[in-house]
């Protein structure tokens, strides 16, 4: 199981330290990268036409601004792209999300939101889960987690107040 995390630019990184390890926790090789869409399109490329042999399962792409990476990188594999916009200092993040969810036909991407980070984390886990039947039972786990943490914290407020 791998999944390439790919980042337009190193400032992107404290948005993917959630992304890569989130990945760690369910086990997932982790494979990143620096490549922009725009000043390395021949990386991209290169990188995007041999994942697959490469033996990664999805690509994570990251960027903002003129967010055209995850669009770029699906353009090269029938791997599964989730694009992940970045907050910019421009239009916070919109021009990000706009440009990574617009693909025209032929080229999905699957968008999460804006600095959503654990959330492209958790969409590669369950994509993954189609293929790695054990991933199932972990996100199972992971949920269960997320509401218990929802019900004690109910529970402390009801005796606070």
């Amino acid at each position: 199981m791998k999944v390439a995390v790919v980042m337009g630019s190193k400032s992107d990184l404290p948005v993917l330290n959630t992304t890569i390890n989130t990945l760690k926790d369910f086990g997932i090789e982790v494979d990143a990268h620096i490549m922009s869409a725009h000043r390395t399109p021949d990386k991209a490329h290169d990188f995007a036409a041999g994942a697959e042999s490469n033996g990664i399962d999805v690509i994570i792409a990251a960027a903002g601004k003129a967010a055209h990476l995850a669009g770029v990188l699906a353009a090269y594999t029938v791997l599964p792209v989730i694009g992940l916009p970045i907050k910019s200092s421009t239009m916070d993040g919109l021009d990000s999300l706009l440009s990574t969810v617009q693909m025209p036909p032929g080229i999905p991407v699957a968008t999460v939101a804006i600095n959503g980070g654990l959330n492209a984390a958790l969409l590669a886990v369950q994509i993954l889960s189609l293929k790695y039947s054990d991933l199932k039972q972990e996100l199972h786990d992971y949920k269960k987690s997320m509401a218990d943490k929802v019900i004690a914290a109910d529970k402390k407020l009801q005796e606070e107040l």
